[in-house]
């Protein structure tokens, strides 16, 4: 609340009202919250942002991330490449290009590394602190964290990363599980019989776009 309050006039009216009647060639922003992503046809228009970005936001007492605010060729690739021109992480996703099926250059979103990293890890911390907890109230918790993921990240071009996801958690779940006491470790056959009766959610994509 506190960003949209502070950004809208700092940024968002000073970009649509002051910025763009100024520049040579095409320009747009995305703006969530305090990350931003702002999108010029020329070179030289975002090289002038990019140098009075700063100035703009010390009039109003704030600062930019100097670490995460960065100039980058995003443009598209000629049909004659190999490989995309950079990539970006924007909101938990990774932009890159990448080629389509029918070897077109398309934009590709898929979750960030480090983020995915968080997750597991913060998933893999609340079943070992949960692990003696009855199996129904894991299992419960677990169906919600997991679709949860899927309703964010269960995009179109991003399915390997979230099946990824899902193996990560059925280990993760396995482990904790063969630490609640001095059973010993449940073998893969009797973890699959396990998870037939306490099933976990399959990989889903929910956002499907062109």
């Amino acid at each position: 609340m506190l960003s949209n309050l502070f950004l809208h006039e700092v940024l968002d009216d000073w970009f649509v009202k002051t910025v763009k009647p100024r520049l040579r060639g095409k320009a747009s922003m995305i703006r969530y919250a305090d990350d931003a992503i702002i999108i010029c046809e020329l070179k030289e228009d975002a090289e002038r942002i990019h140098k009075v970005l700063g100035l703009r936001f010390e009039k109003y007492g704030l600062k930019i991330h100097s670490e995460k605010t960065r100039l980058l060729d995003f443009t598209k690739p000629g049909e004659e490449q190999g490989k995309g021109n950079g990539s970006f992480t924007f909101l938990g996703f990774t932009h890159y290009w990448k080629r389509s099926r029918k070897g077109k250059w398309m934009v590709g979103r898929k979750t960030a590394s480090k983020r995915l990293q968080c997750t597991i890890a913060a998933i893999s911390a609340w079943c070992r602190t949960n692990r003696h907890k009855p199996v129904k109230e894991q299992w419960e918790m677990l169906n919600a964290k997991i679709k949860g993921h899927y309703a964010y990240y269960g995009i179109s071009l991003n399915a390997r990363v979230i099946s990824g996801f899902y193996i990560q958690v059925v280990n993760v779940w396995r482990k904790w599980l063969n630490r609640r006491g001095r059973k010993g470790w449940i073998d893969w056959k009797e973890y699959n019989e396990f998870l037939k009766v306490w099933p976990l959610p399959k990989p889903r994509i929910v956002h499907s776009y062109c």
